[in-house]
């Protein structure tokens, strides 16, 4: 009996599978096969194009094969404001406390406006996908209308994703406050009973909000307001809220204490270096997180950061770990493995589900030029030389890439975004 897996369809290029925190498998020539239920597995390595020809005919696959310029694993980010993105790129004269008062909080409160709200959604949910994000963790604002406008909006694009309303009642503007705790709770309790009711949401989560970043006046105020907490973390813990699934932003200015108790916890930490830079904030010490075992994932954190690209905060995250090596601080040290969604998410291992960018390595941009015909081989084996140009292939990408390389974005399986995209 034929099997279900080689139904649907059929990628060979070149494919980059991450492996570790510090090591990927780089592959010139991969076939993967994407199945019916939209997880995959690598069907061949090495092969040529005929000879890939030669395997489907063989197998009898009933498939469409796409002929790609390779395949890089999905981009997550691990924090991101949906309300903010209206104001990118703006306010730069102000520091936090400052910057939410003019600028932020007077544009999160015009999502009570519902055809405001769509408006704007649907544009800043498909600038991330074609950005290459496969998986974001929105923050959406006070409004209970608005937050479900962006889970469907989340969801009828195809975006694996987590969507957060806000509660906030304290150090916020009357016009941009709860009306009560009582009413906050009752609305996240509808956020969610409405996520998980929407169709086939198996991709939609709902997700707490958290306060905005901090910089070390707000960790002192904090303490000041939660004396017996502790510390920040500890005002979390206090509630309940610190807990495996926990994503806690920035973590520029946490004691070894906290970082111990984060360990403790199993929550993880969204690396927003951009947003840190921008606001700032300060340089997070990864390394001694990592060191630690402690989770940590990348977020854009739009509009305290200025790009809605995962890739800046892959440059960002690069120079902040260079930026503490010659303060004498702690340099990262990438030995820990990788955690997470791993059992569905996060490489190209058999069974999981199919989250990928198909990438284009030639473009315009500086950086780029001359690197996209190099592992067209026409020999019947994969040579050394392929598979060094593959790793400055995604070397360019990393640092010299934007959304004009991102060909196709892919959830589950399913074409959702990417610069050849033409709509559902």
């Amino acid at each position: 009996m034929q099997s279900s897996w080689f139904e649907s369809t059929l990628f060979y290029g070149a494919v980059i599978n991450p492996r570790t925190l510090r090591s990927y498998d780089a592959h010139p020539r991969c076939l993967v096969a994407v199945g019916t239920r939209w997880q995959h597995q690598l069907a061949g390595r090495g092969l040529t194009a005929v000879a890939t020809e030669h395997l489907v005919e063989l197998k009898d696959w009933r498939s469409s094969c796409s002929l790609v310029s390779s395949i890089p694993i999905h981009f997550t980010c691990l924090r991101q404001h949906a309300p903010q993105v209206p104001n990118i790129g703006t306010g730069q004269q102000y520091e936090l406390l400052d910057w939410l008062a003019n600028v932020t909080f007077p544009t999160e409160a015009k999502f009570a406006d519902v055809a405001f709200a769509k408006r704007v959604y649907q544009q800043v949910v498909r600038g991330f996908i074609d950005a290459g994000t496969t998986t974001c963790c929105y923050y959406a604002t006070l409004h209970l209308d608005a937050s479900k406008v962006l889970a469907d909006t989340v969801h009828a694009q195809g975006q694996r994703g987590f969507i957060g309303k806000c509660n906030m009642n304290h150090d916020c503007p009357s016009y941009y406050s709860e009306p009560s705790p009582e009413e906050s709770i009752s609305a996240t309790h509808s956020i969610i009973s409405y996520i998980r009711s929407l169709p086939s949401a198996s991709s939609i989560h709902a997700a707490a909000g958290t306060p905005q970043p901090l910089n070390t006046s707000e960790v002192k105020y904090t303490n000041e307001l939660f004396p017996d907490a502790g510390s920040y973390a500890g005002v979390y813990d206090s509630f309940g809220l610190l807990r495996e699934g926990t994503i806690l932003a920035h973590a520029v200015h946490l004691t070894p204490p906290e970082v111990d108790l984060i360990k403790e916890r199993n929550a993880g930490i969204s690396h927003c270096p951009t947003s840190n830079f921008n606001l700032r904030s300060g340089v997070a010490p990864v390394g001694k997180f990592l060191d630690k075992g402690i989770k940590v994932g990348l977020g854009t954190d739009v509009s305290g950061g200025f790009s809605v690209s995962i890739l800046s905060e892959i440059q960002h995250a690069s120079m902040a770990s260079k930026v503490l090596q010659f303060t004498n601080a702690a340099a990262i040290d990438t030995t820990l493995e990788g955690r997470g969604r791993k059992k569905h998410i996060g490489s190209f291992a058999p069974g999981k589900s199919f989250d990928a960018l198909v990438v284009s390595p030639s473009g315009k941009q500086i950086g780029m030029w001359g690197s996209g015909e190099k592992i067209r081989s026409t020999e019947e084996s994969e040579s050394p030389t392929e598979k060094r140009d593959l790793d400055e292939w995604l070397e360019r990408f990393l640092f010299c890439g934007d959304d004009r390389n991102v060909d196709r974005v892919y959830v589950q399986g399913r074409w959702i975004g990417g610069r050849s995209f033409t709509g559902f």
